[in-house]
């Protein structure tokens, strides 16, 4: 058996404290990966909410002013106003969101085909863009909640606009979705959920 020089006696150490120092880098780069890898994975229509199947959070928002439609004004509308046994369609927007203005023609769509009530809380906008929005891309909601400060938003845990809700005749929060709707989420998801909500509420 040979016997280690004093270059090999130093150079093991080294090599230990190398690998020691290595070791978090290593545990970092691979999770940093798997995080990555989630993320592009997750499908954020599925994120979860803690609210389904509970009361909407109490509030009351008042209407964006000058808003109107066929010369009667769009009211605002409170918690208590998702609770008169009609189910609603509530959707969250902001006039310098992209995939708000994307989604508008589908809720167009949606609202002249189908008798649902369809409310929407504007989120963080002045009165003017809020208007200026809806003259461009249509206005398809029977009242507006002006949500100035976010507030409101907050409670109802919104991740991102455009969200839309589902709220079932008793006021109880039946469904969430995250992003755009499109036509194929119109019919594989948001159709299916106001109809289980139409039953429960």
């Amino acid at each position: 058996m040979s016997t280690p020089t004093p270059e090999t006696q130093d150079d093991a150490p080294s090599g230990r404290s190398f690998l020691i120092f290595l070791l978090p880098a290593l545990i970092f780069v691979v999770m940093a990966v798997v995080f990555f890898a989630a993320l592009q994975e997750t499908d954020p229509s599925r994120l979860p909410s803690v609210l389904i199947g509970k009361p909407a959070p109490k509030f009351s928002l008042p209407a964006i002013k000058g808003v109107a439609r066929d010369g009667k004004s769009i009211p605002g509308f409170s918690s208590a106003d998702l609770a008169t046994g009609e189910v609603t369609v509530i959707t969250v927007w902001a006039s310098n969101c992209i995939s708000c203005a994307r989604e508008q023609p589908t809720l167009m769509a949606f609202k002249a085909k189908h008798n649902i009530r369809v409310f929407s809380i504007n989120y963080k906008d002045t009165p003017d863009a809020a208007r200026a929005f809806l003259m461009r891309y249509g206005n398809p909601f029977d009242a507006i909640g002006d949500d100035r400060s976010g507030r409101v938003c907050i409670d109802w845990g919104v991740y991102a606009t455009p969200e839309t809700f589902v709220v079932d005749g008793q006021g109880i929060i039946r469904y969430k979705y995250v992003g755009p709707l499109s036509i194929a989420a119109l019919k594989n998801e948001l159709l299916p959920a106001i109809e289980k909500a139409q039953v429960k509420g």
